[in-house]
């Protein structure tokens, strides 16, 4: 029976944004999702206007609500919204979008990263436990200063904060998706004034920052009828909500998310130091700030989801039908496929690629020998993930597997040759649901929040 209130998770995906309704015990009722409106320009420019991006959000909650309505009066009382790293809005004053969100795997802002001052380049990862390349933030920044926009006077929010604002709540920063700019040193947690000074920003660039779960305010009157006056809070970045969904983490295991791209997350209970995190970010390994406080997290990722989407797009399968005939046919295959060594090589799965390359020098190249060899390519790039990790941490005793493609039984077969212990989750919407925990958490204090 659905309780007096309920709450929900949005996830604002890569590929589709998710919007999730449980009541407070964490029963689902209501799942949604609309497509993510990017816009697409040449040689893989991936944008988001802003203006689309709250019409999307808006639909997405809307029907959500509606569908709600139909089933109960209970209103929805919080919502907890996640999302990708690395994208968001440069707004003015007013909070006015100024410039469009650039995808995370867009790869603007490359040369601009490159020609950043010596001292900053050699710095970098070590600093901001992140390495320096296209993918952060600050070299999207950098790009859009480079081609005309004045950053002065204007302030950032990454998607999920800027969705918050626009939803009534006030202009805040999350510690686990600010830590994901490259303008944060990870020790201290504070700006790191080097990279505003190369930005030409003083620390007003940045709102305050607060942990996930922290209330930003109230859904607006323009809401629909059961949404407004909601509580709304920001969870943090979707993978670390989606790993903390069910309750802390431990700490010798993997969360392994596999949605648009890969990433595998171990927890640690403080950052690693310097030397650490330049060593891994070699590997393009993230030490960043989890959605817990006091906590960090190491994250790992692959361009793996992105490689498999485009190979099914190329084979003309764009629906759940045909994905599913593939998956069966790539388990009629042995692991290792039936073609001749070095029939089929494959390349893009490295985080700072996902350009799909594919050779075949045979004939008889199905797309599910095709899917099969997409698979082991990215398992050998996690077992080089893996190695550099455990150079630091002990080795992990258990893993779990979630995301869009943890369904497919080709894929679990593949990832349970390199993960320990592997289990895979049953829920299809693991970050949203961690986003209606956070709500339902908040909501349960809400006496002392405002």
């Amino acid at each position: 029976m659905i309780g007096p209130v309920l709450v929900a998770g949005l996830d604002l995906g890569s590929t589709g944004m998710k919007i999730l309704i449980t009541d407070e015990d964490g029963q689902e009722v209501i799942t949604e999702q609309v497509k993510t409106p990017w816009r697409l320009g040449p040689r893989g420019a991936t944008e988001l206007d802003a203006a689309a991006l709250l019409v999307s959000v808006g639909h997405l909650i809307s029907a959500a609500a509606h569908r709600a309505a139909a089933l109960t009066d209970a209103p929805i009382g919080a919502i907890g919204i996640s999302g990708m790293g690395e994208s968001g809005m440069l707004i003015d004053p007013g909070g006015q979008a100024v410039a469009p969100a650039f995808a995370w795997f867009d790869a603007r802002g490359a040369e601009q990263a490159a020609a950043f001052p010596w001292n900053i380049r050699a710095e970098f990862a070590g600093r901001t436990g992140l390495p320096l390349g296209a993918q952060v933030t600050v070299a999207k920044l950098a790009y859009l200063r480079d081609h005309g926009l004045r950053l002065p006077g204007l302030r950032w929010l990454n998607l999920p904060e800027f969705v918050a604002m626009s939803l009534g709540g006030d202009t805040l920063l999350e510690q686990s998706l600010v830590s994901r700019t490259g303008l944060i040193d990870q020790d201290s947690g504070q700006p790191w004034q080097a990279m505003l000074d190369v930005l030409g920003v003083g620390p007003e660039f940045l709102p305050p920052v607060v942990d996930a779960g922290t209330l930003f305010g109230r859904a607006g009157r323009d809401a629909p009828s059961n949404v407004a006056g909601a509580l709304i809070t920001v969870a943090g970045h979707d993978h670390l909500v989606a790993a903390e969904a069910d309750g802390h983490m431990p700490p010798d295991h993997y969360h392994v998310s596999i949605g648009t791209a890969e990433v595998l997350l171990r927890v640690i209970d403080a950052p690693l130091g310097f030397e650490a995190r330049a060593h891994l970010a070699s590997y393009l390994i993230n030490d960043v700030r989890h959605i817990v406080p006091g906590k960090h997290a190491l994250v790992a990722g692959l361009k793996t989801g992105l490689l498999l989407r485009r190979a099914l797009q190329a084979a003309g399968i764009n629906d759940v039908a045909g994905r599913e005939r593939l998956d069966a046919a790539t388990m009629q295959l042995p692991y290792e496929g039936l073609l001749a060594a070095g029939g089929i090589e494959v390349s893009g799965a490295r985080n700072d690629d996902g350009v799909l390359r594919l050779t075949l020098r045979t004939d008889d190249v199905s797309p599910a020998e095709i899917f099969g060899a997409l698979l082991r390519h990215s398992n050998d790039e996690i077992e080089i993930l893996i190695n550099a990790m455990e150079r630091e941490l002990p080795p992990a005793r258990t893993s779990t597997l979630t995301g869009g493609w943890a369904g497919m039984a080709s894929v679990q077969r593949a990832r349970s040759r390199v993960l320990p212990g592997l289990t895979a989750s049953t829920r299809e919407q693991e970050t949203a649901f961690g986003a209606a925990r956070f709500a339902a958490r908040m909501l349960s204090t809400s006496s002392h929040a405002l």
